[in-house]
C-alpha cells in the first residue's frame, strides 16, 4: 500500500495550549489525549519505549515484527484452511491474578473494589474475545473473530494454596505514579508471570493522573525479559480502579470514568499483553493535530487510519486515499467502551502466534493454576471416576468403577471459578449431567468422598 501523509494544522495558540498541558509519561510526551476529556486511554507505547531503553536484550519493535510476521502468516494459512470448520482449534485458557491495591479501604469501596466488579471485568473479557452471541462482544462484521482465548481466575496460588484469583493488598499509597509502580507495586506483588496473567488494579496520580492503564508487550525470544530491573517481574497490565469492570453487572457499581465503565480499558490493554498495536499504528496525533496514513499495526483487515478515535458517533474516514472507513469498533482504538466490539481475523493469528511462540505468553497456554488444589494426592476412595464423552456437547457422563467409588457430591465450576452445578448426594440419577445449557469452554467438576477431594476437568463444545 503506497503510504501517504497528510498534516492537519491547529492553530499555533491552540496547539501551544495543548502541548503545554500533555502528560510526560516515562520519559516521553503523551501522544494521544482525547480533546473532550483529557483522559489518556492508555500508554502502552510509551512503556514499551521506555522498556527497550532501559533493557538492552529486549527486541526493538522492528526485532519483534521481524521476528513475529512469519509466525503470523502461517497461521492465518492455518485459519484460512480451516475456514467454515468447527471446533477445529483447541480454545487457549489463561489464568488470571487480579491484584487490587488499596490503601486500608474496606472491601468493595474506593478502589479495594468489590469481587462482583473483579468478576464482571473477566466476563467482558471472555465475551469479547470470545464474541459471544448474545453480548456486547459479539459482531457480525464479516472480518470479526472468535480469538478462541479465554480467561479464568486462578483456583491454585504460587504456594500451592486455594484461592479465589483476587489477590487484595494493602501497600498503604494511595495513588501511584510510574516510578513507583514499576520498582515498588509490581515487583512486589507479582505471581509467577509464566503461569499468571497478572491484572494490578489501583488509583493512578501524579504523573499517571488521567491515564486508564497500560500493557506489557511480549518478547520475542527466550533470551529476552531474563535479566534487568523492567522484565518479568513487571509483565502483565495495571488499570486505574475507575476504568475496571463493568456498571452492567449487579454488584460492580462505584466510580468510573465517564465513557468508561463497560470494562473495555482491559479489554484493549490485554490485546496490547497479546502482541496487538493499536489500528492506527501511533503515527497521527489529534493532540498534535497531525493525521498521518503511512504506520501500520501489521493486520491487512484493519482500514488504515491516520490518528486515533474517541467515540463512534459518526463514520469516520482519515485516510480517503486507502479502502474503508476507520474501524472505531476496534478494541485497539480508543472509543469509548459501549462502541467497540471488534477484534479481526488478522488481529487474532496474531494473538494467536505470540500464544504458540512467545515465551511467558506460550507458558500461560500450558498453566495449571486454574484447576483447583487437590487436597490429597493419594485419592484411594475416588480412584476409578471417568468423564465422558470429553469434550461433552448434551450430556457429560461420570463413570465409577464400582459402586463403593461413588462420590458423595460434587459441584462443578466453571472457567471463572463460579458454581454451576451442585450435588450433595449422588446417586445414579445424578451421574448424568445435562451440559446442553452450558456456554462453550472449559469446566473443572470436583468430587468429595469423606474426607478426600480429587477434581477432574472437561470441555463443553
Amino acid at each position: 500500500m503506497k503510504k501517504i501523509t497528510l498534516f492537519l494544522c491547529l492553530g499555533l495558540a491552540g496547539f501551544s495550549a495543548l502541548a503545554q498541558n500533555t502528560p510526560n509519561v516515562f520519559g516521553r510526551k503523551v501522544q494521544s489525549i482525547n480533546p473532550k476529556t483529557r483522559i489518556v486511554r492508555c500508554v502502552s507505547s510509551e512503556y514499551e519505549s521506555f522498556l527497550q531503553e532501559k533493557d538492552e536484550k529486549r527486541a526493538t519493535t522492528q526485532q519483534f515484527e521481524e521476528w513475529l510476521a512469519p509466525k503470523t502468516e502461517a497461521i492465518k494459512s492455518k485459519l484460512i484452511a480451516k475456514r467454515g470448520i468447527e471446533g477445529t482449534n483447541a480454545v487457549i485458557t489463561i489464568p488470571v491474578v487480579v491484584h487490587v491495591i488499596h490503601s486500608g479501604q474496606n472491601v468493595g469501596s474506593g478502589m479495594n473494589i468489590s469481587n462482583a466488579r473483579v468478576l464482571s471485568q473477566i466476563t467482558v473479557l471472555n465475551q469479547d474475545f470470545r464474541k459471544m452471541l448474545g453480548t456486547p462482544g459479539y459482531n457480525t462484521n464479516p472480518v470479526g473473530a472468535d480469538v478462541e482465548i479465554q480467561f479464568c481466575m486462578a483456583q491454585v496460588d504460587p504456594n500451592g494454596n486455594p484461592t479465589t484469583g483476587i489477590d487484595r493488598v494493602n501497600l498503604g499509597v494511595s495513588e501511584w505514579d510510574e516510578n513507583s509502580i514499576e520498582t515498588l507495586l509490581k515487583p512486589e506483588t507479582i505471581w509467577d508471570s509464566s503461569k499468571y496473567y497478572n491484572i494490578w488494579v489501583c488509583q493512578f496520580g501524579l504523573d499517571l493522573d488521567g491515564i486508564l492503564g497500560y500493557a506489557q508487550f511480549p518478547g520475542s525470544s527466550g533470551l529476552q525479559g531474563l535479566q534487568g530491573p523492567y522484565t518479568a517481574n513487571t509483565d502483565g497490565v495495571i488499570i486505574d480502579w475507575r476504568a475496571f469492570g463493568s456498571s452492567d453487572f449487579a454488584g460492580a457499581g462505584g466510580s468510573y470514568y465517564p465513557g468508561i465503565n463497560k470494562g473495555r480499558t482491559t479489554t484493549h490493554e490485554t490485546g496490547h499483553f497479546l502482541g496487538l498495536r493499536h489500528i492506527w499504528g501511533d503515527g497521527g496525533s489529534r493532540q498534535l493535530g497531525q493525521i498521518v496514513c503511512g504506520p501500520t499495526d501489521y493486520c491487512n483487515d484493519t482500514p488504515q487510519a491516520g490518528w486515533e478515535n474517541y467515540d463512534c458517533a459518526d463514520i469516520y474516514d482519515s485516510c480517503p486515499s486507502s479502502p474503508g472507513n476507520d474501524m472505531t469498533e476496534n478494541y485497539m482504538d480508543y472509543s469509548n467502551d459501549i462502541c467497540m466490539n471488534i477484534f479481526t481475523a488478522d488481529q487474532k493469528a496474531r494473538m494467536m502466534a505470540v500464544m504458540q511462540n512467545s515465551p511467558r505468553r506460550k507458558s500461560l497456554g500450558t498453566s495449571t493454576a486454574c484447576q483447583p488444589p487437590l487436597s490429597n494426592p493419594a485419592f484411594e476412595l475416588l480412584q476409578g471416576i471417568k468423564l465422558y464423552p470429553n469434550p461433552a456437547s448434551d450430556v457429560l457422563n461420570i463413570a465409577v468403577s464400582d459402586s463403593s467409588k461413588t462420590p458423595d457430591s460434587y459441584t462443578i465450576y466453571n472457567s471463572l471459578g463460579q458454581v454451576i452445578k451442585q450435588a450433595t448426594t449422588v446417586s445414579e440419577g445424578n451421574l448424568k449431567v445435562d451440559t446442553s445449557n452450558y456456554a462453550t469452554g472449559i469446566y473443572m467438576i470436583r468430587f468429595t468422598k469423606g474426607n478426600e477431594t480429587k477434581t477432574l476437568q472437561f470441555v463443553k463444545n
